[in-house]
């Protein structure tokens, strides 16, 4: 008896074990093609949904949980941003600073005081994007061909370089030349890290990923703001060539992390190294809580749907619906320098012209940038419950409106109180920049674009960025300068009038892209659905076009 019970016993596992390798051997059939490059889209069509959907379903907690690795290295890719904003706010504290104005510039005895003259404190403002003009357009190319990872790394050993030239230079010239040296390696991370960023993370961590970039912004203007303010007293040379020399602090250990960084796995999957896009994913993951064949399949997905015959370039970005993508990303960039955040950048300059002391300035400098900051990272709770459209375009009217009231301050100030309270309006406006327009134009620039596109299209748009930045600081500077237009708070009036044209372009051309996966917006595009009916307008997950 106890032998029969014995034989039905096995009997039934063996019988449980063969219906439990069944549904095994289904399952990965099922999954088979996810990584088979001669497959076709239908065979893992439904690997690329279950991993769409699973995206869209986390909440951002569980998108942390699931992709720890992705959020430390963006982090790190975000960095590199420091370097750029570290130098562009030293070199406009520079014109602030009395050792650097009394070594390179000249006496103006209406205000007993030295000053850089207006041409070369224009040239010192604008050579570092020069050089990151010409950086972005090697970014894309460069990008392209070798990723992300080799061309940061190559940007980074070449800014150690350039460093030496800056740190060394004892003239004007010497010094327009070493900051255009330096601002080609910013344009190579300037164009990278957004993409990088919005590439390594699931749907939910796009928008505080891309807008880490913001906060590294800030802490980069912190970095120099303590530094200068330091040294503000300080009357012989090391005022100006210690804090050059701190930029050595950043390359290096950079490079080490970046070499060690996962390429993102859509540049592996683009250039049909999926075995490599796979491993990638799971070192950015925890493979327990995610399907790394399934994800890579859904990146096949969306590569597919935007494949060609021909390489990527520069023309295609204006054919098309790739022109209107492009010009989104271009247009974001470009408003940056239109809706109040030159004055952000020349906070210090700006503080003194509009009446403060030099200690009193670069204090306000220094406020101004960690507030920024702290703002920036509460933006990130802002974007988890509003869209990038919504912060965007109804922060661009409020800064807006806050720059024309910059200008009436500036238009009636004649008392010590008057000059704190447009003081006061600029530190506002620095700081509302950071809040809402500022990050929200990183999330966009780093989802607009096409995936196969996407180097070329950031590399294109901070060019943008730079061409209308380059005028707008000869402009800025004449402003504000006393031997030019000494507008002080006046200048309110210009830079609200650029931003209303900005908040009008947004709110008719901006769609939302928020809790979109990157297949959703290339199939809106492609319907080309109003910017304004986005949100309305649902997308079938089965959907290829």
């Amino acid at each position: 008896m106890s032998e029969t019970k014995d034989l039905e016993l096995k009997t039934g596992l063996q019988h449980g074990d063969f219906q439990h390798s069944e549904v095994e051997a289904e399952r990965r059939g099922s999954h088979a093609y996810d990584l088979d490059k001669t497959a076709k889209v239908s065979d893992y069509k439904a690997g690329a949904i279950e991993a769409e959907n699973a995206e869209h379903n986390m909440t951002v907690l569980e998108a942390v949980r699931a992709y720890p690795m992705a959020s430390f290295w963006a982090f790190v890719m975000s960095f590199t941003i420091i370097m750029e904003s570290y130098d562009v706010f030293l070199c406009n504290n520079f014109v602030a600073l009395p050792a650097f104005k009394k070594n390179f510039g000249v006496y103006d005895a209406s205000i007993d005081d030295y000053v850089i003259v207006t041409q070369w404190q224009s040239a010192l403002q604008v050579s570092g994007q020069l050089g990151a003009l010409i950086g972005v357009f090697l970014a894309g190319p460069l990008t392209s061909r070798i990723g992300y990872r080799y061309a940061t790394l190559t940007g980074l050993m070449l800014l150690n370089a350039f460093i030496f030239v800056f740190f060394f230079a004892e003239s004007m010239p010497v010094i327009f030349v070493a900051q255009i040296l330096e601002g080609m390696p910013w344009g190579i991370f300037i164009a990278n890290a957004p993409a990088y960023c919005s590439e390594i993370v699931p749907i939910q961590l796009r928008a505080p990923a891309t807008q880490m970039l913001q906060m590294f912004w800030a802490i980069g203007s912190i970095i120099v703001g303590a530094v200068t303010y330091v040294y503000n007293p300080v009357e012989d040379p090391s005022a100006w060539k210690v804090p050059i020399a701190i930029q050595w602090m950043f390359p290096t250990p950079l490079a080490v992390l970046i070499f060690f960084a996962p390429e993102s796995p859509w540049w592996l999957v683009r250039k049909g190294r999926l075995e490599e896009a796979a491993k990638s994913v799971g070192r950015l993951g925890r493979k327990s809580a995610l399907n790394v064949s399934e994800t890579v399949a859904m990146m096949r997905r969306v590569i597919e749907l935007e494949k060609t015959e021909k390489e990527p370039s520069h023309l295609e970005l204006f054919k098309g619906t790739d022109l209107y993508r492009t010009a989104i990303v271009c247009g974001v960039y470009a408003a940056q320098n239109l809706t109040g955040n030159l004055i952000a950048n020349q906070a210090v300059y700006f503080f003194r012209q509009a009446g403060t002391s030099v200690n009193t300035a670069f204090a306000l400098g220094l406020i101004t940038s960690a507030l920024q900051m702290i703002f920036v990272m509460l933006s990130w709770i802002l974007t988890t419950y509003l869209g990038r459209r919504t912060i965007y375009v109804w922060g661009t009217l409020i800064n807006t409106i806050f720059l024309v009231a910059l200008g009436i301050a500036g238009s009636v100030a004649t008392s010590t109180a008057e000059n704190n309270a447009v003081a006061a309006l600029g530190l506002i406006i620095s700081v509302g920049f950071t809040f809402g327009p500022a990050p929200a134009s990183w999330v966009i620039i780093g989802e607009t674009s096409a995936i196969r596109l996407r180097p070329l299209t950031t590399g294109m748009g901070r060019a943008t960025y730079y061409i209308v930045e380059i005028p707008c600081i000869f402009l800025a500077s004449y402003m504000l300068n006393p031997t030019g237009g000494n507008l002080a708070g006046r200048c309110g009036y210009v830079w609200g009038a650029t931003g209303f044209l900005c908040f009008l372009t947004a709110y008719f051309f901006l769609p939302e892209m928020k809790d979109r996966s990157y297949r959703e917006i290339d199939i809106l595009f492609n319907r080309r659905v109003p910017a304004r009916k986005w949100k309305q307008t649902e997308i079938d997950v089965k959907d290829d076009e």
